[in-house]
Parts: C-alpha cells; structure tokens; sequence
C-alpha cells in the first residue's frame, strides 16, 4: 500500500527500531518502566499483525501492533504515529490495513484500550466506547516516557 511518499507493509522490527521510534510518538508514555526492553522484546516478535509504516527515506513513521484469531476479533496493543507525520491519515490507514488483514469489517470485530488524547481519533474512524470489557490487572507500574 503506498500513497502519498508513505508505505505500509506487514513486516516485523526489532526491539530496538520500535524504541527508537516510540521516542517519536507520544505512544511510548504507555508502557510501564519494569522490564521494558524485556517486555517490547517480546512484543515486536508476538504480534499476530505487525503493520509499519514508513517515508520514501525508510523512516519508520507509523506503527500498528494488534493480536487476531483471524476470525472473529482483533485486539489492537499498539497504534502510533510519529509526531511529524501526525495528522496525515496514517493511523487511519494502519488501522484500515489491518482490519483488512485479520479478515475484515464483515467478519472481525477490533478492541483496543486508548488514552484519553486518543479518543477522537477512534470516534472519528467510527469506534465506539463498550461497556461490557473485563479486565484483571495487578501489573506492576511505574509510568515514564521513553527517551
């Protein structure tokens, strides 16, 4: 998919490209100090879909990390745009990518968590608050930004 000098390919990364673009993004303030490296490690080679997008230089610009049965659900982790790109359609376009990879609109339904920054952006792609999410939580949390 390319438009616009921006190309979005599944592809996976490595820790150390996803960390080095996290401190572009205002995406990295999300995560929890304890075990960080450890913890994104396992992130980059875990996801179901791995969508990244990047300028005509190479640079990563874009991220979308999210976990699918390919059938029914998808859970996206992570969605971030670089904050000179923001504002352009790309996390629009991540997120359509990969609501089309884990099998579409007709048959995938999308869950994320977003921060209150955030929310706009899900409304404006025609994402809803639900009501009926459990969750169990007793991570440790020690919030920073990543630098």
């Amino acid at each position: 998919m390319t438009s616009d000098n921006i190309t979005i390919k599944n592809e996976f990364i490595s820790a150390d490209e996803y960390i080095d673009f996290l401190k572009r993004t205002d995406l990295g303030t999300q995560y929890p100090q304890e075990r960080f490296n450890e913890r994104i490690s396992k992130l980059v080679k875990n996801a179901s879909i791995s969508l990244v997008a990047r300028s005509k230089d190479n640079l990563i610009v874009g991220v979308l990390f999210g976990l699918t049965d390919f059938a029914y659900w998808l859970y996206i982790t992570d969605l971030g745009v670089d904050r000179n790109y923001a504002r352009q359609g790309i996390g629009r376009r991540l997120m359509k990518a990969a609501h089309e990879l884990a099998g579409g609109e007709k048959d995938i339904a999308v869950y994320l968590i977003a921060n209150d920054k955030a929310m706009p952006f899900y409304e404006s792609i025609g994402m809803e608050k639900a009501t009926d999410v459990m969750q169990f939580n007793h991570v440790e949390w020690t919030s920073f930004t990543v630098k």
